[in-house]
C-alpha cells in the first residue's frame, strides 16, 4: 500500500489511522484470515530510515531489520562507498546523499524511526529534524559532540514524545544490570572511588593537521561530510573512521569508549553532573626538547578526574579515566596472574565493603579478592534482562518504537544524556588543558586552562576558566543549524 507521493510503504501510524476509519462502520475481522498463519500486519512493521549506512551504520541497520521483520524503507550517505553494501543488501530501500531532502516532511511521511550512524558532529542536527517530526531515534554514542547539543537533544525526546535509544549497546547487557544490582544492594558497601580505561585510540592522533590538499573521491559529496564543522580541504586524514582523532569532527578515545565503560558505574551509582573535573594529556615532541601543540588533533593519550557530589543516600565520588592504554595500579586483592579488565578497557569500583573489577561493558565482574565470588551470596539482576543482551540493543529499540513513547529502552535520552554530558566533560578539560594564550611579552604562549575546573551542571557552565565555555557549545558552519 503505497503513499500518494511512492515514497515509502505506508507507515504504521498512517496506517493504523487510516485502518481506523475504514473499519469504523465494520465487523473487526480477524488477522489470520487476511493474512493467514504467520502474517505480519502492515501495522506491526517500523519503517526505518537509516542515515550513515557504512560501517557501524551497517550493523545497526541489520540488528533493526532482523530478517525482515521490519522495513528498511530509506539509505542516506555522503559517501556511496560505504553505502555500497546498504544499498545492494535492500535494493528496494530509496537512496539520498542528504539527509535535509529525506527529512522533508513529503519525503518522511512514510517513516517512523530513524537511526543515526554519523560522524560525532552531525549526530545532533540529524537527530534533531528528526524528532522535530515525530520520529522515532536511534543514534550512535556518543549522544552528540558538544554538551550543549546533548541537553538539546535530551530535552527534545521528552519534548516531541519519541522512543530514544543511545548506541551504547553494553546498556542492554546482562553484566551491566548485574553490576548495578550488586552496587545498589551494597555488595561493596559506599562506594567512593571508581577508576575507568581504555586501549583506545587505535587510530592516530596527536598529530599535524594535514597541509597538503587532495582530490576529493567521486563518490563522496565533501561539503555534505563536512555539514556543521568548518571547511577544510579534502584528506584522506579524515575518513573514514580516523576522523574520530579531529576535534571539528571526532571526540577521541574518551567520546568513543566511555559511553560503554563508564556508563556501567555511572547507572550504578545514579550519577548525574559533576562538580569539578581536572586532566593530563600526553605530549607530542616534533623535535628535541620541542613540545608540539597540535591542537586541530585530540591528544594521543589522556587522564581525566572528575568528582561527584553525594546523592540520596550515596556519598560524594572520584572518578577517574585514562586513555591511550595507561591503566590505574592494579588492586593489591587481585593476584599477579588474574586479568585486570579486558583488551578494549575496564573498571574498578572501590566501596567501603569491598571492590569490583570488570572489563567494557562490566563484562566478567569479579568482587575482589575473587574468593568473595564464592563466599559471598551474589545476587540475580533485579532488572530483567534484554533478549539478546547487547546484541539485542537495537530490536529492543525497535519494539519499543512499536509500542510508543514511554517504551522501556536500555539508553533513552534521559540516561543517555546525562552520560554523554559526563564523558564530553572530559573533553572539555582536555582542550581546556591544549587551550593557549600568548604571554604579556607576545614572546611565547601559556596554558591557562591547567587547572581544577568547577562545573554548574544545569547552568552548562565553568565557573572559574571563562574561556572553557567556549567549549560547551560549538559554532557551526554558516547554513546549518541544530
Amino acid at each position: 500500500m503505497p503513499l500518494k507521493n511512492d515514497s515509502f510503504p505506508v507507515s504504521r501510524r498512517d496506517f493504523i489511522k487510516s485502518s481506523s476509519l475504514a473499519l469504523a462502520g465494520f465487523t473487526i475481522v480477524p488477522r489470520h484470515v487476511l493474512g493467514g498463519k504467520g502474517f505480519t500486519a502492515p501495522s506491526d512493521k517500523l519503517n526505518i530510515a537509516a542515515i550513515g549506512a557504512g560501517g557501524k551504520g551497517m550493523v545497526n541497520i541489520t540488528n533493526s531489520f532482523n530478517n525482515g521483520t521490519d522495513n528498511i524503507v530509506a539509505l542516506c550517505d555522503v559517501d556511496d562507498r560505504q553505502a555500497k553494501a546498504a544499498r545492494e543488501k535492500w535494493p528496494q530501500a530509496k537512496h539520498y546523499k542528504d539527509y535535509r531532502k529525506l527529512l522533508q516532511k513529503r519525503e518522511a511521511r512514510g517513516i517512523d524511526a530513524v537511526i543515526v550512524s554519523t560522524p560525532d558532529h552531525m549526530h545532533a542536527p540529524i537527530a534533531m529534524a528528526a524528532m522535530q517530526l515525530g520520529k522515532h531515534v536511534y543514534v550512535e554514542k556518543p549522544l552528540a559532540h558538544d554538551i550543549y547539543e546533548v541537553r538539546m537533544l535530551t530535552q527534545a525526546a521528552k519534548r516531541y514524545k519519541v522512543v530514544t535509544q543511545m548506541g551504547n549497546q553494553g546498556s542492554s547487557g546482562d553484566d551491566t544490570r548485574l553490576i548495578e544490582t550488586w552496587v545498589q544492594q551494597g555488595l561493596l558497601g559506599d562506594v567512593h572511588t571508581v577508576h575507568t580505561w581504555t586501549n583506545r585510540p587505535v587510530w592516530p592522533q596527536g598529530i599535524p593537521t594535514p597541509t597538503q590538499k587532495m582530490p576529493v573521491p567521486a563518490e563522496v559529496d565533501w561539503d555534505l561530510w563536512l555539514g556543521t564543522a568548518p571547511y577544510r580541504d579534502y584528506h584522506e586524514a579524515y575518513m573514514p573512521f580516523r576522523w574520530r582523532g579531529w576535534w571539528d569532527f571526532g571526540t577521541g578515545a574518551l567520546g568513543d569508549m566511555g559511553c560503554h565503560i563508564m556508563d556501567v558505574p555511572f547507572r550504578a551509582l545514579k550519577l548525574k553532573y559533576p562538580e569539578s573535573v581536572e586532566c593530563s594529556v600526553g605530549s607530542v615532541y616534533s623535535d628535541f626538547f620541542k613540545e608540539a601543540h597540535f591542537l586541530d588533533s585530540c591528544p594521543p593519550s589522556s587522564a581525566i578526574y572528575l568528582h561527584f557530589p553525594a546523592r540520596d543516600n550515596m556519598p560524594a565520588v572520584d572518578f577517574s579515566w585514562t586513555d591511550g592504554g595507561i591503566l590505574p595500579k592494579r588492586p593489591e586483592e587481585l593476584s599477579p596472574e588474574e586479568p585486570f579488565g579486558d583488551t578494549d578497557g575496564g573498571m574498578l569500583l572501590v566501596g567501603t565493603k569491598g571492590k569490583l573489577v570488570a572489563g567494557m561493558w562490566g563484562r566478567n565482574p569479579m568482587l575482589l579478592p575473587s574468593s568473595r565470588m564464592k563466599e559471598t551470596t551474589i545476587p540475580t539482576a533485579a532488572m530483567p534482562l534484554v533478549p539478546g543482551g547487547p546484541d539485542g540493543h537495537q530490536q529492543q529499540w525497535v519494539q519499543a518504537c512499536k509500542k510508543g513513547f514511554g517504551a522501556y529502552t536500555s539508553s533513552p535520552f534521559e540516561i543517555a544524556g546525562p552520560l554523554t554530558e559526563t564523558v564530553i566533560m572530559g573533553n572539555l578539560a582536555v582542550r581546556s588543558y591544549q587551550y593557549q594564550e600568548p604571554t604579556a611579552d607576545g614572546k611565547g604562549f601559556i596554558n591557562p586552562g591547567r587547572k581544577k575546573l568547577l562545573w554548574n551542571g544545569e547552568d552548562m557552565k565553568i565557573t572559574n576558566f571563562e574561556a572553557a565555555n567556549q567549549f560547551v557549545k560549538r559554532n557551526y558552519r554558516q547554513g546549518w543549524h541544530l
